[in-house]
């Protein structure tokens, strides 16, 4: 990864979909138990102990509630959520009942095990949870009333929103769910995608089951669905972050893993690479060369692989002079994520599937014995 631009501002951070929660939340409380207008902007505490301050986007009243919205800003980081409206409908709750949470429109319903909250509940994560009943603790003392509440979180357009995450996968039906941990969005940390992954694999061993299969993109993904059959909640959309995928299975054991993926992936896979985005890792050329001099490559032939524009291509060109490339990148990917996964309770499993969702190579299943992690 390259050293940041001097001449470039840096990037904009934002705030979660909890933070947002949390600031409406408290200015629909502040008015519905002052009978007043709503402090804004409203002021809410981060995690951290941070103070930050939230501009109103939308209030309303009715009879026996209030509610309030707040836009979120998700700064540089290319969210989903960026722009969404994010809104709280706060009740009085009977006396001692503390802060209760129901899913609104746009906000989704957690219905699988595995995940931070039980099947039924609303997807209003446990630190947005804390954030808003300590915001509502702090608005009542100032109030001098009581901390009850029942809050109903809405997201403007949510479920559609949700389309575009990985909520269905983990069983998050409905819309949205409601994040963060420290409340601020770190562009491109490509935190919430990890998390995701993570939940994924809570998921699938909530489900019992002894077989999950990860898949850099959808054609690998069909291409091992029709292998195996596996149920929609042994399949983990890892992406590019094979890392963070494999370093989560260290310490939470599946039996079985197999890890699938296009050439050019598995290729950075192979040459030690554990994060596969192409901003973040590239595909080494005379590496690649070399591999296919141990496979019987001419020194021609490796010449052309060597200066080919791409990692598909030097792998066509191996395959029309019938040199295959994918077995060996099979088996080297496979040392790499063994390495890094390093659980000899798991065997582990590399499949290389083609563009056209044809399987390559597969380097068989193995258990993950501990070896040079190849990022240290």
């Amino acid at each position: 990864m390259t050293d940041a631009d001097p001449t470039k501002p840096p990037l904009r951070r934002g705030w979660t979909t909890g933070a947002c929660a949390t600031a409406a939340a408290r200015a629909a409380f502040c008015a519905l138990i002052s009978g007043r207008e709503p402090p804004d902007p409203v002021e809410i505490g981060l995690p951290g102990g941070r103070r930050v301050a939230f501009a109103l986007a939308q209030f309303s009243r009715g009879a026996d509630y209030a509610e309030a919205g707040v836009v979120k800003d998700a700064g540089d980081d290319p969210d989903v959520t960026h722009g969404a409206l994010i809104r709280a409908k706060v009740r009085r709750a009977p006396a001692g009942a503390g802060v209760s949470f129901a899913a609104g429109p746009g906000v989704g319903v957690v219905t699988r095990p595995g995940l931070p909250l039980p099947p039924g509940e609303p997807a209003i994560n446990p630190v947005p949870r804390a954030m808003m009943r300590q915001a509502i603790t702090e608005a009542a003392a100032e109030l001098g009333a009581a901390p009850d509440a029942q809050i109903e979180i809405s997201v403007e357009n949510g479920e559609e929103l949700a389309r575009s995450t990985l909520n269905g996968r983990l069983g998050i039906i409905g819309g949205l769910s409601i994040l963060g941990t420290t409340g601020i969005v770190v562009p491109y940390s490509c935190s919430a995608w990890i998390d995701s992954i993570h939940r994924g694999v809570d998921v699938a061993l909530a489900c019992g089951l002894d077989h999950i299969a990860a898949t850099t993109g959808s054609t690998s993904e069909d291409a091992v669905r029709k292998l195996y059959g596996l149920p929609e909640e042994a399949l983990i959309e890892m992406g590019d972050f094979a890392g963070g995928l494999l370093k989560y299975l260290r310490k939470h054991r599946v039996p079985r893993v197999t890890l699938a993926g296009g050439f050019a992936k598995l290729t950075k896979l192979a040459q030690g690479r554990l994060d596969l985005h192409s901003s973040r890792s590239s595909v080494d050329l005379a590496e690649l060369a070399a591999t296919a001099r141990a496979a019987g490559a001419g020194e021609a032939l490796c010449a052309a692989i060597e200066k080919a524009n791409s990692a598909l291509e030097a792998q066509a060109t191996a395959r029309a002079a019938g040199v295959d490339l994918a077995a060996p990148i099979a088996h080297r990917a496979w040392d790499t994520a063994a390495a890094a996964l390093a659980n000899p309770a798991t065997a582990l499993e590399i499949i290389v599937v083609g563009r056209d969702g044809a399987i390559l190579a597969r380097s068989g299943f193995r258990p993950a014995i501990r070896g040079e992690d190849p990022q240290k």
